[in-house]
């Protein structure tokens, strides 16, 4: 259980602070994120509301965020803070694209990766007096959202074997919970020898220039890194962040096991570039393009690490500078 020390001394330095027009906070907590509990969004928000108007509402089913945060942008919220993992996050940008009102984010999840791109701590106290820290200087910025199948993601997409690896995991929170990245880890290695060492599924991606590339798995980012696995970035998509107004990604030939120990390798030391794989094929582009399953099968679909279905066609686009966030 969190102590309550360093969230009181937060508040009473909060409380210090000039007074001023308090702005209206909205926090959806997700209370089956790995790090976050009762006890502790209760402390969050008492620290918070020494600066804040605040208001906080917990998610009860998949897309109440996003339910929540169409209802603040209608009722005129400053900011909605998303607490929990990416997934939260993710469903809180989607309710919230093209609107007046700005996301930011509290570090819940197993990696938080949005939460870090943004450079908000990872330590729940820390982040917590990040944000209270905002308030005197308040600069919201637009940024891109990557599009597929209608559904907005902020940093990255995925088809194939690191979709079915989410797919896997989120099918099993509880050790998700306990091991964290190290279950991600596992459930790659086991996901690739059963599914993909003998019989990839076959994917065809088309840009709009009629290019066309065969292969086993695609990964689209709007942003950089892909992720973090133990604190370190994982790159795979280089060259995009969240304003470049374009989406990169690489297609992955083939899943053998020649191939894929030496793009392990790759992915985690950062001195060696994924793009330089000969199974990679690397492309960005700002124009609208797709992912076709070409052997008929369906194929796992995840954003910003969560998993939201299998499709046989996948749609991919980019919406410039349509998500506010402050940060």
């Amino acid at each position: 259980m969190a102590s309550t020390e360093p969230f009181e001394r937060l508040r009473d330095t909060a409380s210090l602070r000039a007074p001023g027009p308090r702005k209206r906070l909205l926090v959806i907590v997700n209370p089956y994120a790995t790090t976050v509990s009762g006890h502790l969004a209760q402390l969050v928000v008492a620290a918070l509301s020494a600066t804040y108007d605040v208001e906080a509402v917990h998610t009860t089913a998949r897309n109440h965020a996003t339910e929540l945060c169409r209802e603040a942008a209608d009722e005129g919220y400053d900011l909605v803070v998303a607490f929990g993992g990416d997934g939260t996050v993710n469903e809180a940008a989607n309710g919230l694209v093209g609107s007046q009102t700005p996301l930011t984010c509290l570090p819940g999840g197993s990696n938080s990766v949005f939460a870090r791109m943004l450079g908000i701590p990872d330590d729940i106290v820390d982040a917590t007096e990040h944000l209270l820290a905002m308030v005197d200087r308040w600069a919201p910025r637009a940024i891109d959202v990557g599009l597929v199948n209608d559904r907005a993601f902020l940093f990255a997409s995925g088809i194939g074997l690191d979709a079915a690896v989410v797919s896997r995991v989120d099918d099993n929170p509880k050790m998700k919970a306990r091991f964290r990245q190290s279950y991600f880890a596992w459930s790659g290695a086991t996901t690739f020898a059963r599914s993909y060492l003998l019989k990839a599924p076959q994917l065809q991606l088309r840009l709009a220039d009629g290019t066309v590339t065969d292969g086993a798995t695609v990964v689209v980012q709007n942003g950089d890194p892909y992720t973090y696995f133990h604190g370190k970035p994982v790159r795979v998509a280089q060259g995009t962040a969240l304003d470049s107004g374009e989406l990169s990604g690489i297609v992955l030939r083939k899943t053998t096991a020649t191939v894929m120990p030496s793009l392990a390798s790759r992915l985690l030391v950062e001195r060696l570039d994924v793009a330089k794989s000969r199974a990679v094929e690397t492309f960005a582009t700002a124009e609208d393009f797709s992912v076709t399953s070409a052997d008929g099968r369906l194929i796992p679909i995840h954003v910003d690490g969560d998993h939201i279905g299998d499709f046989e066609r996948a749609r991919f686009g980019v919406r410039p500078k349509s998500l506010l966030i402050v940060a």
